[in-house]
């Protein structure tokens, strides 16, 4: 499998099952984060897949999930590069919140037009647009060329990172993008053609 690139959002967090806005806060992942971080790693060693780096952001949900992925493939201390340009979207003063609380306070119009537009940020944070602008020059100065050199690639991260990189991948465009949901724990295994476009994409469900 040359240039391989698989992405994989972390699995549930603790603040994912209380329904509050994230951000760059860095809560832990639950039992059910584990498992399905777990479950991913699985699936990738059923494949019969092996990494030559991986990439993970700042956030111990993302670099929990990335150590749980590889321990069961048995690739416990392969190199994994982490970078903050990997975070997830900030979402600025939303963050902490639940996110029911947040539709009371701002109206339900309003937090879903912050949630799934494609470039309103909410209110001192970022827009989805601000984030693709973020992950997109790190993802092709550092992880697009180890992948056209025949590098296996594991980037994991989180929803709206990784919706960046589909974003790119899978040709979407701002309309389209913000209806895109990635699921917790589950592998999206590209693989790239040499002018970079996909020749490949595999969702590693069940």
């Amino acid at each position: 499998m040359n240039r391989l690139l698989v992405l994989a959002r972390h699995g549930q967090s603790e603040w994912n099952l209380k329904n509050l806005f994230t951000g760059w806060k860095d809560p832990g992942l639950t039992a059910l984060g584990i498992e399905e971080a777990r479950n991913a790693g699985r699936r990738l060693k059923e494949m019969g897949v092996q990494f030559d780096v991986a990439f993970t952001s700042d956030l111990s949900r993302a670099q929990a999930t990335c150590k749980l992925i590889l321990e069961e493939i048995g690739q416990p201390d392969l190199k994994t590069i982490a970078n903050q340009a990997l975070n997830e979207r900030d979402y600025g003063d939303l963050s902490g919140l639940n996110k029911d609380d947040a539709r009371a306070r701002w109206g339900e119009e309003q937090v879903h037009v912050w949630r799934r537009s494609y470039d309103v940020p909410p209110p001192g944070g970022e827009s989805l647009k601000d984030t693709v602008a973020r992950v997109l020059p790190y993802y092709i100065r550092e992880i697009l060329p180890r992948v056209m050199r025949g590098e296996r690639v594991l980037v994991a991260a989180h929803g709206n990172s990784l919706r960046a990189l589909v974003m790119v991948l899978d040709g979407l465009t701002s309309e389209t993008i913000p209806s895109l949901e990635l699921a917790t724990g589950i592998p999206l295994v590209y693989t790239l053609n040499e002018d970079t476009t996909v020749a490949g994409k595999q969702v590693l469900e069940g």
